[in-house]
């Protein structure tokens, strides 16, 4: 008997959701269990989604390799531009896994992004109601004033930090930022060091001129020396862009830019074997559909991923199939209408 559906519409509350087959191993979390549901109005707490899938199925072509030991050995940023779903910001994580640089640190861009959010944020409100809490209660010791606890490295501020190893940063969609952050980003790639203003002016009255700040995703802390950040191994450094403007030249020079694709027959059918196992008949002609209409723009790779992982898994006839790919692919369907694109 067919798993699909499991929400069927009707009025009466039934358990259909034990009914769901394991998930893709592309939305496969990872938190731990709790004993119980979260209350009728209640809200489970949000977890992020396991990355290890991604990085482990990446499919790198020979000429993205050499891009990547390009960028390595000169130790310059790797800008990835190329069509959404053809993997830009996977390659990050897949270097990573391979050369063992540890969780990949992501600043993800808008346009109100800045150069100071991805160094460090300040709070000082934060510090103020300390220093009235100290005042208030003197002799508690949690009541912290120094610039220090107040303040986070952001994901460049941690990936400068002097790692023996490099990290690896992924900066994503560089080119949804204002005008003048790239060329802000220059200055600190090249410099490879950057100053926290607040800490200098703070280390004047402390011996050492050593503080201990927290850094980007972790309760860890690190020691900042008189406010200065300077790298010791260079990080690894992936911008995406979807090619939707047109960079300095003084920032694509100091850049090793690499141009994705979307993939090949053979490369699309390695990717679909790396996530989802040998692709079947029913597989094969999604494959073969999806390589026809891909150049409409309106496709990427994990729409089908998505379908080919439905039809294995909903237990659906091939008719109900084609229909619910069309869906979840458009412009997929087998007779287009002479206006879809």
């Amino acid at each position: 008997m067919p798993l699909w559906p499991v929400y069927t519409g009707a009025p009466a509350p039934h358990d259909g959701i034990t009914k769901l087959p394991p998930p893709p191993p592309w939305r496969a979390f990872d938190g731990h269990p709790v004993l119980d549901p979260p209350d009728e109005d209640g809200d489970a707490p949000a977890t992020s989604p396991d990355r290890v899938h991604r990085a482990a199925t990446y499919q790198a072509s020979a000429h993205t390799v050499q891009l990547v030991n390009a960028a390595l050995y000169l130790r310059r940023p790797l800008l990835v531009t190329g069509p959404p779903g053809t993997g830009k910001s996977s390659l990050a994580y897949a270097v990573a896994r391979e050369l063992r640089l540890g969780p990949v640190l992501r600043w993800n861009i808008t346009s109100r992004s800045t150069l100071h959010d991805g160094l460090y944020t300040y709070d000082p409100l934060s510090r103020l109601y300390a220093a009235r809490h100290a005042t208030e209660h003197p002799d508690d010791p949690a009541a912290g004033t120094g610039i220090e606890n107040h303040l986070r490295l952001g994901p460049l501020g941690t990936a400068l930090l002097p790692y023996a190893r490099p990290r690896a940063l992924l900066i994503d969609e560089i080119d949804k930022s204002d005008l003048d952050l790239p060329n802000d980003l220059l200055h600190v790639l090249e410099e490879g060091q950057y100053e926290i203003p607040e800490l200098v002016r703070a280390s004047r009255d402390v011996p050492d001129g050593r503080a201990e700040v927290l850094i980007d995703g972790t309760d860890q802390r690190v020691p900042v020396e008189r406010g200065r950040v300077r790298c010791k191994a260079f990080p690894f450094v992936v911008l995406t862009s979807n090619g939707e403007r047109e960079f300095p030249p003084a920032f694509l020079r100091r850049c090793v830019s690499l141009r994705l694709r979307q993939p090949d027959d053979d490369h699309l059918t390695e990717i679909v074997r790396a996530h989802l196992g040998e692709p079947d008949g029913y597989a094969q002609q999604l494959i073969d559909r999806f390589l026809s209409r891909v150049g409409s723009g309106e496709l990427a790779t994990d729409q089908l991923l998505n379908a080919i992982y439905l039809a294995r898994s909903s237990g659906l006839g091939t008719d109900s199939l084609d229909e619910l790919a069309e869906q979840l692919m458009p412009y997929l369907g087998r007779s287009p209408q002479p206006d879809a694109f």
